[in-house]
């Protein structure tokens, strides 16, 4: 029986091969043909990885289990969107050295109209698993390599994307296959996760002990009972695909309502029976922004917006930062960032937190710069009932004993006093903490992020700062670039734009404002930039598309034109006329935009009608 099954699967997999070959013919391919090398750019390339940043983001973790599972067997891993292109890879050095010869890197095309038969395209039209095999590749350049792929489907069931393993052919190992597609099945039903925050999901299998595991079903379900996505397995177990599945309810699947599935949230799991008949045992999660918690009721926060993946938006010093940072995520190694002021640090210690095993445990984040020197030690190591005059009369926890389970953030640790770094040392060194007052210490397990916009070094050497303790926050040392330096500055706009401003609303940035944008030096960084789009954005009517000169804050202008004349780099002369111009242009729309009357257009560009005057005279 399971040779006739196997022998089955060949003939099937022998099928999707010669129906592929025939494609790559007439597509005009030939077999002796050099492939199609050309890559994508840099900025190309950070489109195409904004336009995928939700299965980018979930990928990657993935990905970077795969890769323990398969390191050192001459191979690589590569994810692609839905047409092929490449979004990342990783794998072992020698392969990826080879591979790159055959342009199998970020930002080439492997579609079957660009490399022929091969798994990533051939998955893409079969939409299904496929591997081929050394000479089973149309082109003959690509005969040395074994591919298996499998689809990664969104949460409404289209192609997202494809997760590819290559390797030497000479290495070609039958378990990789079950390795991608399981790979696959974890993307997807992180992908359903995300996209489906509030609702009903439910977790099923016919056997409870395979609840939690990649062989479980998930349903989600809005409060209206409508059901919005289920992952493969729960296809599988229901009988019908996504498609057919999302016509269907609660009831009519699971012969239950909404109300009955809240009141056993956060249960263990129950049978249920299916409309087939088929009994399953369930567990239920409740998601509710608005919900209010009670005891069997789980009410989850949204996604954090930001990962690790998201913080790479095209630009090679990040990309190198956050490769870093993966490697050792999850291995007890402190972590110190440096940088200037607003360019990014807590942002990457928020990421490095959500992408690390303690995500589902607390992160909590001190200014050490801004709390007075006299409440520093009680609001790190806490405080018993009767501590000091003035202290709670319950006493509290120390952000050091908050972070417990989680991760420990302290922003410009370079400000702390030396007589509470000595008590941090001792914290690090033996993982306790002692309350103010209390007899006792009290067990603390956390990561720590540190930060500092000052060199520790600098510190250590005149004193200012513990050498012990610097060796202890000092495991892995990161740097990140001020905005300035990027060459992702568009991308990191949109970002912006997109996570913190447009709520649902389609809004970009005229090129003029882009083309300012590029020539400012950004002394405030990340936090210079997002307040001057948030401002912008709430200059905005109702059907404005485009963010414009004219929307941008009167200081930020002004600031610009001080640039141009301070720096001696710039030219002065073009500068200004260039700034005169856009004023100019500014003026004249808003005097357009308000029927020429001049106090609403002074209103709407912030100065004064005196201003407005002016410019119209000049």
């Amino acid at each position: 029986m399971q040779h006739a099954i196997g022998a089955s699967l060949r003939h099937a997999q022998h099928d999707v091969i010669h129906a592929s070959h025939g494609r790559s013919a007439t597509f005009g391919l030939f077999a002796t043909m050099r492939p199609d090398y050309s890559v994508l750019s840099g900025p190309e390339l950070s489109v195409k990885l904004d336009e995928s940043r939700a299965l980018w983001a979930h990928a990657l973790p993935v990905m970077e289990t795969l890769y323990a599972q398969i390191a050192n067997t001459h191979s690589m891993i590569a994810l692609t969107d839905a047409s092929g292109l490449i979004l990342h890879s990783l794998g072992d050095d020698d392969f990826l050295a080879r591979a790159q010869k055959v342009a199998l890197r970020a930002g080439a095309v492997w579609s079957e109209e660009h490399q022929g038969t091969n798994a990533i395209g051939t998955t893409i039209a079969a939409r299904e698993a496929v591997t081929v095999h050394g000479d089973q590749h149309y082109l003959r350049a690509n005969h040395f390599l074994t591919c298996s792929s499998v689809p990664i489907l969104d949460p409404l069931g289209n192609l997202g994307g494809v997760l590819d393993v290559t390797g030497d052919r000479r290495g070609y190992h039958q378990h990789t296959m079950a390795l991608v597609k399981m790979s696959g099945q974890m993307i997807e039903n992180r992908l359903i996760a995300s996209t489906f925050t509030d609702g009903l999901r439910i977790h099923f299998h016919s056997r409870p002990e395979f609840i939690g595991t990649l062989m479980e079903g998930i349903a989600v379900f809005d409060l209206d009972g409508r059901l919005l996505s289920a992952n493969r397995s729960a296809q599988f177990q229901l009988g019908l695909e996504l498609g057919h599945l999302r016509v269907q309810t609660l009831s009519s699947l699971f012969g239950v309502t909404t109300d009955d599935l809240i009141a056993r949230a956060g249960e263990p799991a129950r049978r249920f029976e299916l409309y087939s008949g088929v009994g399953v045992f369930a567990t239920v999660e409740f998601h509710a922004r608005a919900a209010t918690h009670s005891s069997s009721t789980a009410v989850v926060a949204p996604p954090a917006q930001s990962s690790l993946a998201e913080l790479c938006t095209g630009d090679a010093q990040m990309q190198d930062v956050v490769m870093r940072v993966r490697k050792v995520i999850g291995k007890n190694i402190p972590i110190l960032i440096g940088g200037e002021t607003g360019a990014g640090k807590e942002m990457l210690a928020r990421a490095i937190h959500r992408d690390s095993p303690r995500s589902a445990g607390p992160f909590v984040a001190v200014n050490c710069a801004s709390l007075p020197e006299t409440l520093i030690e009680s609001e790190l190591s806490g405080y018993v009932q009767g501590a000091f005059t003035g202290a709670a009369k319950r006493g509290a926890a120390g952000k050091i004993v908050q972070a417990n389970g989680g991760t420990l953030f302290l922003d410009e640790i370079g400000d702390m006093p030396l007589s509470l770094q000595s008590r941090l040392l001792r914290v690090l060194q033996e993982r306790v903490v002692e309350p103010l007052g209390a007899a006792r210490a009290v067990p603390v397990d956390f990561t720590l992020i540190c930060a500092s916009n000052r060199k520790l070094r600098e510190q250590v050497a005149c004193g200012e700062f513990r050498e012990d303790l610097y060796y202890r926050v000092n495991g892995l040392s990161l740097t990140l670039p001020p905005l300035r330096e990027r060459t992702d500055l568009r991308a990191v706009v949109n970002r912006i734009l997109r996570t913190e401003c447009a709520e649902g609303r389609a809004v970009s940035i005229d090129a003029d404002v882009l083309e300012l944008f590029e020539r400012h030096r950004w002394p405030g960084n990340f936090r210079q930039l997002s307040n001057v789009l948030r401002t912008a954005y709430a200059m905005l009517d109702e059907h404005d598309a485009f963010i414009r000169v004219t929307h941008l804050p009167r200081d930020f202008v002004d600031e610009l034109n001080d640039a141009s004349l301070a720096d001696p780099a710039q030219p002065h002369a073009s500068a200004d006329a260039r700034l005169a111009d856009i004023e100019a242009s500014a003026v004249a729309a808003a005097m357009q935009a308000h029927g020429g009357n001049v106090s609403a257009a002074a209103r709407a560009l912030g100065v004064s009608r005196t201003t407005v005057y002016r410019k119209l005279r000049a």
